[in-house]
């Protein structure tokens, strides 16, 4: 069986880790694994909309394959991170919608990977933390920097620093997840969302995303004008008079990516 699983249909590509035995643990095959999908997923106009779930019903992801961490040599450790790390920058920085499908256990890694992506959607029963200090390390794949990023700093450093595990009520009210399903029905929550998403025009959304990450990192004139770049490279497509025409004309537009 494949460590880690995807399918199209419709526009919407679905990844899903598949080591439910060890709660969906990232080892070596399987980061390599979602390293090469999310390469893929870089250049391929059919897919608008991208979910990240775990298989089975106990867990998203549990973090790092600790068995497997315990043979490596702290060369091997370092390699491990700094492949994590780009994994999940690569998922990231995919131009088009992400979303974190979290049907159970986030922990770890598990957590920094739904961090990576743009929005979070919870099953009620769902457990996520950094839980890096209580190992004697910290979160390595991007969590001290994208978690304070989406709550803010003091609130990070408490999770970070407790290495506390939280539900996913509080997640949601601290905003770190942005929606919690009814219990059981996460895909079918990501899925409505995704389609939702999926309608609207796929340039317009890889700029938006574009100006919203890269805006976030500068002063706010800076942060206008990547606005007003990323909204100059929409003016001359097609998708954009395709909008105006399906306005004029009171019918849903259909847009091509063009």
């Amino acid at each position: 069986m494949p460590v880690v699983k995807w399918e199209r249909q419709d526009g919407i590509t679905v990844v899903r880790l598949n080591r439910p035995e060890v709660y969906n643990a990232l080892n070596l095959p399987a980061l390599q694994e979602l390293s090469q999908i999310a390469n893929e997923l870089a250049h391929e106009r059919e897919t608008r909309v991208v979910i990240i779930t775990g298989a089975g019903e106990k867990a998203f992801c549990s973090g790092a394959d600790l068995k497997e961490r315990y043979t490596f040599s702290e060369d091997q450790v370092r390699r491990y991170i700094t492949l994590i790390r780009e994994t999940f920058t690569r998922i990231e920085r995919l131009p088009k919608p992400v979303i974190a499908a979290v049907n159970g256990l986030a922990l770890g890694g598990g957590m920094e990977l739904a961090l990576a992506c743009d929005l979070r959607v919870a099953d009620p029963t769902a457990v996520l933390g950094l839980t890096e200090t209580s190992l004697g390390i910290i979160p390595g794949a991007g969590g001290t920097q994208r978690l304070p990023r989406i709550i803010g700093k003091a609130k990070a450093k408490e999770l970070i620093f407790t290495a506390q595990k939280i539900s996913a009520a509080l997640a949601e009210e601290i905003g770190l997840v942005n929606r919690v399903a009814e219990k059981g029905k996460v895909m079918e929550a990501a899925l409505e969302l995704a389609a939702i998403i999926r309608e609207n025009a796929p340039l317009s959304l890889a700029q938006a995303k574009f100006a919203i990450d890269q805006g976030m990192e500068v002063d706010l004139a800076s942060g206008l004008a990547l606005e007003t770049k990323a909204y100059e490279t929409l003016i001359p497509t097609k998708d954009r008079l395709e909008g105006l025409q399906a306005f004029k004309e009171k019918r849903k537009p259909i847009y091509l990516g063009e």
